[in-house]
Order: structure tokens, then C-alpha cells, then sequence
């Protein structure tokens, strides 16, 4: 079992930046994948990024690109999301998932937070 525990979300202006933290309990932390998912109010929970075991590889769906980073701290237990140049569009409840094999379709993940609330303001 593997337990997360997301905080960092909260409320910014547009072009505004949030750094997410995921802290994970459990299952050896550094042998997972981890990724950070987003759901708009309506919507279908959508890949954000996603970083492998050793933080060598990292991924990102193309609209975040060049303005978010995903990072991690396996000393730690935990996992970043570096969200730069936040557009309102990006208001979502943000999740952080863990699992054993990359995948950016959220129903392969095991392991979920409960999620943090970001809004942005126009």
C-alpha cells in the first residue's frame, strides 16, 4: 500500500505560479512511478506529468510544456509540480498517483491522493 498526501494548491492570479507537493508513505517510494492528474469541475480527469523511479525521465501533456516541472525527492517521499504561467483554463483539482509502470491514462494508477484544489483567477 502506498499512501499519498498532496498540499500546496490554493488560489493565483493568472501568470501566476504554485509548486504541488505529493508526500508518499508506504510501498518503497523509490521504486514508483509517479504523476500528477487534474480534473475541472464536468470533466475528465486528464494527465498533467509524470517522472520515473530515478527522475530521469519525465513527461508532460503538450499545453503545460515549458511551464510546469515535475520533480522529485526520493530522500524525501515526495514528489513536486512546478506550475509557472497558470492560465484560469488550468482550474482543477490536482492529484497526485503512484504506480509501478508509466501510464498517462489515469485509470492504470493504483495509488491516489485526495487532491488539492487550484484555482486560477482571470
Amino acid at each position: 500500500q502506498v499512501q499519498l498526501v498532496e498540499s500546496g494548491g490554493g488560489l493565483v492570479q493568472a501568470g501566476g505560479s504554485l509548486r504541488l507537493s505529493c508526500a508518499a508513505s508506504g510501498r518503497t517510494f523509490r521504486s514508483l512511478f509517479m504523476g500528477w492528474f487534474r480534473q475541472a469541475p464536468g470533466k475528465e480527469r486528464e494527465f498533467v506529468a509524470a517522472i520515473s523511479w530515478s527522475g530521469g525521465r519525465t513527461y508532460y501533456r503538450d499545453s503545460v510544456k515549458g511551464r510546469f516541472t515535475i520533480s522529485r525527492d526520493n530522500a524525501k517521499n515526495t514528489v513536486y509540480l512546478q506550475m509557472n504561467s497558470l492560465k484560469p483554463e488550468e482550474t482543477a483539482v490536482y492529484y497526485c498517483a503512484a504506480d509501478i509502470n508509466y501510464s498517462s491514462n489515469w485509470v492504470e494508477y493504483d495509488y491516489w491522493g485526495q487532491g488539492t484544489q487550484v484555482t486560477v483567477s482571470s
